[in-house]
């Protein structure tokens, strides 16, 4: 009788183990029988019946019941090797959970042997305690980095020459200089007392944003003062020592859907423009430096005017347009509530302020005209208007007319080469973004493209697209950035760097705009939605690295475990996609990189003095589904479609979008979802690329998991760096900003942040002291609901500089 108990499983932690393997198997079960009927892997389905039959006999206490648990766990072990090699990551999202239900199933055995069965019971007992220990280390592992890519540095880089002269330790434009390189010519803080930085001052603006506002502002520094502005576009001046405000305006701006200002632009008036002669126009002769409004600030609101205040006071300039004030909308014709602002800084370039805009995405072929002007930084008159649609408008549009409509926009900074004269502009594509059955073949030659003027006239002088008839929305997202590249021969040729949202970089004369690094034209699938075209072919950027796209496969759908994993192949297999460009389809189809990239706004950064480029990445991909109109509009009567819809107004389909996530919330491919990479731009090789952010302050479900993981998370903003060898970068889901050696991308300090900063830092050198302050804006990320109001300047200790 007592051996016949001892052949008998105990009752409760049986049921309690049976209970939880029946319902896993039988998600297995049910789903893995979907996903092989899909194609898929019949793994899920193999294993989700041997679990359901383990828990049924471990249910009725039989031993058996143990043993094809064991069975199922060991040709998991096997599959997983098969499916992903030895990656850590996805090996995790395999393992992970059977190891932690192996350990009590296996101490369960011996209560199931006879008595005086020892060799089950030291089984049992190693199988649980060596489990164990494998669970305690893989947990030990998940702190450690994994996705590291080392690539081909060269000991000795060569470098190439910035555009810019280094102009002290001022930060005078967005992107540091109209170069757009970010970097500045500062090694107070070096690699050896980068790790002394700490809190040196905080200003508050007073507005938190809520909903879509976001506070991303990268001040400017000049002449010991930062200039920036708020979401609702309030300007303020502080102290470049203190961060004492000194002046701030509220133009009373009204911002709807997205309102943000990512920075300012200045100009000084007493300064000679470059070529201007005795015979200039009156608005380009220098002015006093006692005059009013000498230097000025020059920046746009979310409710479409630029303004111009004074440096000194922050009193509007009452020479600029009308008492300070130029209205955006002039010439723009009937703007819907929300659809026609600027977001970016304005640029200002030969005392020329150049504008584009945000158009919102998705609503209307009839949205307002993407036409990008320049106005007189000194009266606020316009100067020129570059319409694609009208070439004969170069200036205001004739009366009873407007700018042409639905056309491409530039919604991020353009850079800008004074000594060719040139403006490259950074264009988006004509609305709605993922039909475009409409567009006219001038929307089609400059969407998603860099387009050159010249900036005292606005004419065109080149053009390289980026992406040929784009229903992807893969508009040009990034600030070029100009740097005199080597041309493997002891000179230089005059490049421009274009990176963007498809993770292509690309590397193009500025003077002609034709590729350095090689470009080609690759046949892409086909298949258009009724009533839309395809280009046959897209530009492929094969001279230079591609960031963050190795195309996904079903292998590559990841989960915290094996379960969200099932349903992430699941929806993969049950949606479209043959790799880069998709077409838009009736059935929802897989769009990677998404839309908000690849890179994004924050652009890139140059170190100049060793020829590095400096990208981040997002790795997020996105489910795309063109709903027929009629549908459209019943789902949105019944309030039955989500999570993202457009109506795409004049075309025969709705939109309908989602982030590829599983059911806890996470992206469905594996991990890394964002990088930071660095390119020799004399090699165009790889360097180093590293995972960037942790899980501390963000997790599944939203919750944050409180741990420094660094899995590598998507970011918004970008890098900068300095001569002394330093990466400065923000932009992550939890809150720090780092400092990054250039050379390695090793970590060396971080510092912590009381809400996420998702935009670009800056540096400079407070004139007074020569103390060198880095600043970023922490306003809050889009993976949390916590929104701040804080700008933050880090210092080392004064007795520390050296």
């Amino acid at each position: 009788m007592n051996a016949d108990r001892g052949a008998i499983l105990p009752r409760a932690p049986s049921y309690i183990l049976a209970f939880i393997l029946f319902l896993t198997g039988v998600f297995l079960l049910s789903g893995g029988i979907y996903l092989a009927w899909l194609g898929g892997s019949l793994f899920f389905a193999a294993a989700g019946f041997g679990l359901v039959v383990s828990a049924i006999l471990i249910g009725l206490r039989q031993p058996l019941g143990v043993l094809i648990f064991f069975f199922v766990f060991a040709v998991t072990i096997l599959w997983s090797l098969f499916d992903v090699g030895l990656d850590f990551w996805p090996l995790f999202s395999r393992l992970f959970a059977p190891a932690v239900l192996a350990v009590p199933i296996s101490l369960l055995l011996p209560a199931g042997w006879p008595r005086g069965s020892t060799a089950v019971h030291r089984t049992s007992r190693v199988v649980a305690g060596g489990t164990a220990l494998a669970l305690v280390a893989t947990l030990a592992a998940t702190f450690a980095t994994h996705g590291d890519v080392s690539g081909t540095a060269a000991s000795a880089p060569v470098a190439g020459k910035g555009v810019y002269l280094a102009r002290g330790g001022d930060w005078e434009a967005w992107g540091r200089t109209a170069a757009g390189t970010r970097y500045a010519p500062l090694n107070q803080i070096t690699p050896a007392n980068v790790d002394k930085l700490t809190v040196a001052w905080t200003y508050r603006t007073g507005e938190i944003p809520s909903k879509g506002e976001a506070h991303v502002v990268t001040p400017l520094a000049i002449n010991g003062t930062l200039y920036g502005c708020t979401h609702s576009s309030r300007l303020f001046a502080l102290d470049a020592e203190s961060g004492k405000e000194l002046w701030s305006y509220d133009p009373k701006a009204i911002g709807h859907t997205f309102p943000r200002c990512r920075g300012v632009g200045y100009f000084d008036a007493t300064a000679p423009l470059p070529g201007a002669s005795k015979a200039a126009a009156p608005d380009t002769i220098p002015v006093s430096s006692t005059s009013p409004c000498a230097s000025r600030i020059i920046a746009s609101t979310v409710d479409a005017r630029l303004i111009a205040v004074d440096a000194k006071t922050g009193k509007l300039c009452s020479e600029f347009g009308t008492e300070g004030i130029v209205d955006l909308t002039t010439g723009i014709g009937d703007i819907k509530t929300g659809f026609y602002f600027q977001t970016s800084a304005a640029t200002v370039a030969r005392g020329v302020v150049v504008v584009g805009a945000r158009i919102t995405d998705n609503q209307d072929v009839s949205e307002p005209s993407g036409v990008i002007r320049g106005f007189s930084a000194r009266t606020g008159a316009l100067i020129w208007a570059w319409d694609i649609g009208s070439p004969a408008t170069t200036g205001l549009p004739s009366p009873g007319q407007t700018y042409t409509r639905g056309t491409p926009n530039m919604w991020a900074p353009p850079a800008y080469d004074d000594a060719l004269g040139l403006i490259y502009l950074p264009t988006g594509n004509a609305t709605p973004d993922f039909w475009g059955g409409k567009r006219s073949k001038e929307s089609d030659r400059y969407s998603s493209a860099v387009v050159a003027l010249d900036i005292a006239t606005g004419k065109e002088r080149w053009t390289f697209q980026t992406v040929h008839h784009d229903v992807w929305d893969y508009d040009v997202p990034a600030q070029p950035s100009l740097y005199d590249v080597p041309d493997g021969h002891g000179g230089t040729l005059p490049g421009l760097i274009q990176i963007t949202k498809r993770g292509e970089i690309f590397l193009l004369d500025r003077r002609t705009g034709k590729p350095i690094a090689p470009v080609v034209e690759r046949a892409v699938p086909q298949g258009a939605a009724p009533g839309d075209r395809l280009s046959p072919t897209q530009p492929f950027s094969i001279g230079m690295p591609a960031i963050g796209t190795e195309p996904l496969t079903e292998s590559r759908m990841w989960g915290a475990t094996l379960l969200d994993q099932l349903v992430c192949r699941i929806q993969f297999k049950s949606a479209i996609y043959q790799g880069a460009f998709t077409p838009q389809s009736t059935t929802p189809s897989v769009q990677y990189p998404g839309w908000a990239g690849g890179m994004n706004w924050g652009s890139a950064s140059v170190a100049e003095n060793l020829g590095y480029l400096i990208v981040n990445d997002v790795r997020l991909p996105m489910i795309n589904r063109l709903i027929p109109r009629a549908e459209y509009e019943a789902g949105v009567k019944r309030k039955s479609l989500q999570p993202i819809i457009a109506a795409q107004t004049g075309t025969p389909f709705g939109l309908q979008q989602q982030r590829f996530l599983s059911p806890l919330g996470v992206p469905c491919q594996a991990p890394p979802f964002g990088t930071i990479t660095a390119i020799d731009l004399a090699t165009r090789k790889i360097v180093w690329s590293h995972p960037l952010g942790t899980v501390r302050d963000t997790g599944p479900l939203g919750i944050p998991v409180g741990l420094n993981i660094p899995i590598g998370m998507p970011t918004l903003g970008g890098p900068i760096t300095t001569a002394s060898g330093l990466i400065f970068m923000a932009g992550t889901q939890d809150y720090y900003i780092r400092a990054l050696d250039v050379r390695t991308g090793k970590e060396l300090w971080k510092g912590r942040l009381p809400v996420g900063g998702e935009t670009t830092p800056m540096t400079y050198v407070a004139p007074r002291s020569g103390r060198q302050f880095v600043v970023i804006s922490a306003g809050g990320n889009r993976s949390t609901e916590i929104r701040g109001d804080y700008i933050i300047a880090f210092a080392l200790p004064s007795s520390g500089r050296h």
